[in-house]
């Protein structure tokens, strides 16, 4: 059981650690220090879903329609497309730190761009739910391996969110957050290039 357990996290931690919209979107929010616990519980809860459908062989339903894919494929093209070319925009304006801390970033804002970043994201169903969901099949305790896995998300995006702030520090400056949008902009875009080509 521990042994399952422990793969679980390994496995968890190496899929969900590479840089991603999500991921971005989560340490911007974390070092703006803006509705920071509703993001990462929302990405957090969005991946124990996921582990849990895959792990009980969801996956092999999402398997045999692969037309939900490539709708969510193109939907999650559309949207990282438009977040990316804003926070270009919002780094090109110098209005980057402003953004981060006016009035306008919004509870229900955030909360919309992270569902939106996690559940537009085919990536997410194929590593999630077809690859962790296949994986901890091959284990006789898949419910540990599952155990595992939604314990390395919880503690990813909860380092992630709220470790943020250690570094907020060295990006407390104008300039430090337009190269901090410009480089989250550009990382959805290639993502989205990615998605198009069916990368």
């Amino acid at each position: 059981m521990l042994t399952s357990a422990l793969a679980g996290l390994v496995t968890g931690l190496s899929l969900i650690v590479a840089i991603g919209a999500q991921n971005a979107f989560v340490l911007r929010q974390g070092l703006a220090r803006r509705h920071v616990g509703p993001v990462v519980a929302v990405c957090a809860l969005s991946d124990l879903v996921l582990i849990v459908a895959g792990v009980a062989g969801i996956g092999t339903v999402v398997e045999q329609a692969g037309w939900v894919i490539d709708v969510v494929r193109w939907a999650g093209v559309a949207f990282l497309t438009w977040y990316g070319v804003s926070a270009l925009r919002r780094a090109r304006g110098g209005d980057s730190l402003q953004a981060a801390t006016g009035d306008d970033a919004t509870l229900g804002r955030a909360v919309r761009t992270a569902v939106a970043l996690t559940w537009l994201n085919p990536h997410v169903f194929l590593d999630t739910v077809l690859l962790l969901g296949s994986i901890a099949n091959t284990h006789e305790a898949r419910w540990w391996f599952a155990a595992g896995a939604c314990t390395a998300s919880v503690l990813w995006f909860t380092g992630l969110g709220y470790g943020a702030r250690l570094a907020h520090r060295a990006l407390s400056t104008a300039r430090a957050w337009q190269v901090l949008d410009v480089l989250i902009g550009l990382t959805m875009l290639a993502i989205a290039a990615g998605l198009a080509l069916g990368a």
